[in-house]
């Protein structure tokens, strides 16, 4: 398996997972990281809807990773990137819980590990990056 093909596929179950918690138990996925339910409550229901459409997206880059470069650098580096900074800038800001550390700390390591996979020579002799 290439290396942006197992990145995908991670990040694929990762924001699923979290898609899928934020809408099916919004107040039990909440309580875990000490926080209220947002409200109105709509707003934690179309995070998990985006997340869940963002954890489809990457079915495609996972089945094939090089005509699919472009998702992986958007929603790779630049989105789980810019995720990771917003949890620690909360954190040191706004005294947000520490819990927000864990998705910093995951959000960021795969935002690394997709930027390290798409440094990578692609399969494909044009290579586009």
């Amino acid at each position: 398996m290439k290396p942006l093909s197992a990145v995908a596929g991670i990040s694929l179950v990762y924001d699923l997972t979290i898609g899928i918690g934020m809408l099916a138990a919004t107040g039990t996925f909440a309580g875990l990281f000490g926080m209220p339910v947002p409200e109105p409550v709509l707003f934690a229901k179309l995070l998990g809807l985006f997340l869940i459409a963002v954890g489809l997206g990457y079915v495609a880059p996972y089945r094939d990773p090089d005509a699919h470069r472009w998702y992986m650098w958007i929603f790779g580096p630049g989105l789980k990137g810019a995720g990771a900074t917003a949890f620690i800038v909360d954190y040191l800001v706004n005294q947000s819980p520490a819990a927000f550390l864990l998705f910093a700390a995951t959000d960021g390591s795969l935002a690394l590990a997709t930027w390290w996979a798409l440094r990578r020579p692609s399969g494909r002799s044009s290579a586009r990056a």
